[in-house]
């Protein structure tokens, strides 16, 4: 591994100490070295804090003169929360920067590395970008989009069952399988399910992490009809974090009166096929600086999302059950493919494994046809 690699690995490194945090800007690390030492070093902490590239050029003080900085991402060049890293830079003193990936802002996209290179400064791009684009995968989706980065979570049985004929479903993984989701609850902007959900498991759909330090995220509950509980464990949750409820025009005013009075944010929603239309819903949710999606609903929010091309990312839990039954409720439900050639292919697959439990992370591709 040559140099730039090596310390390019530290700034991803220092980044990843930011999520959960940053949304909706990007995870940031930065390194500042000069002839083989580290002289400073920053991540993005959370968003309106200083930029990464600042805390390392501050802790190098003066010994940043003459030195490279590498950072994942372009450095911005424009005033926003904070100022624009790319004069502080130049300031310094520094003399090569070392970035993995151009900032898919649009108000930065290039204008950053032309800055640095106006000023004399060297700029090597490229530099582990694929690790770096992985790393910032919702912020690029939020960027490119406009719509928050979308991950479904499951829990499922071996013949992909999510629950008993009777609805039982806790607990179908073990303890550090839930862990494991806890922690992605804490990096994630919102937690989404579907009303059927709450009315059948009462979750409170809060981070409980073991050492305490977990967020909680945004509850979204998609419900079209408003028939949330107004005693529901997640209203009734010692949590800061807002509720938000999707509801359509079928919902009764009186009854979103009181959970408003609950402090339930309601908001409503156009429909299709009688149902709150998420997209719109997305739409809505990406305006409030929310990029970061957990879905952990049931069957028909699942497909329904699925259908839509709202799905970015997949983490599927298999416990090694057997559940069987015709009428058991499966992780995608919804209307179905009728023929093998519409099925969505799931690409990238990485795999874990918690004590008996595995999970499969992957990425739904394009429907192709399988052969």
């Amino acid at each position: 591994m040559d140099a730039d690699d090596r310390f390019m690995w530290m700034a991803l490194d220092l980044a990843r100490q930011g999520r959960g945090r940053t949304s909706p800007n990007p995870l940031v690390g930065a390194v500042v070295v000069q002839d083989s030492e580290v002289l400073g070093t920053g991540y993005h902490q959370y968003a309106g804090s200083p930029h990464a590239e600042i805390i390392a050029l501050k802790k190098a003080g003066e010994r940043a003169q003459g030195a490279t900085l590498y950072v994942n991402m372009e450095p911005c060049s424009h005033q926003g929360r904070t100022g624009p890293c790319t004069e502080a830079i130049i300031k310094a003193g520094i003399s090569r920067v070392v970035a993995a990936m151009q900032d898919p802002n649009p108000i930065v996209s290039g204008r950053g590395f032309a800055r640095l290179k106006e000023a004399g400064i060297k700029v090597k791009e490229g530099v582990l970008e694929h690790k770096a684009r992985r790393l910032n995968e919702a912020f690029i989706k939020y960027m490119n989009t406009g719509l928050p980065f979308v991950g479904i979570k499951v829990a499922m049985s071996l013949d992909g069952k999510i629950g008993t004929m009777t609805g039982e479903s806790h607990w179908i993984t073990g303890e550090r399988s839930r862990q494991f989701v806890h922690r992605l609850r804490d990096q994630s902007d919102a937690i989404m399910v579907g009303i059927e959900t709450v009315l059948k498991d009462d979750p409170r759909l809060t981070t409980r992490i073991e050492s305490g330090e977990g967020k909680d995220s945004v509850r979204v509950i998609v419900d079209s009809t408003a028939r949330l509980p107004v005693d529901a464990r997640v209203i009734e949750s010692n949590s800061s974090a807002g509720i938000i409820l999707a509801v359509t025009n079928q919902a009764p005013p009186d009854k979103c009166r009181l959970l408003e009075e609950k402090g339930v944010e309601v908001l409503l929603l156009p429909e299709v096929d009688g149902r709150v239309d998420v997209k719109a819903l997305m739409k809505k949710l990406a305006e409030r600086e929310i990029s970061i999606v957990l879905v952990e609903g049931g069957g028909t929010l699942n497909y329904s999302l699925l259908e839509q091309s709202l799905v970015d990312k997949l983490f599927i839990f298999i416990a090694p059950l057997i559940i069987g039954g015709a009428k058991s409720p499966t992780a995608f439900a919804g209307s179905g493919i009728a023929s093998l050639s519409k099925a969505w292919a799931i690409e990238d697959i990485e795999m874990k494994q918690f004590d008996r439990d595995l999970l499969l992370i992957g990425y739904p591709a394009s429907r192709v046809a399988v052969s």
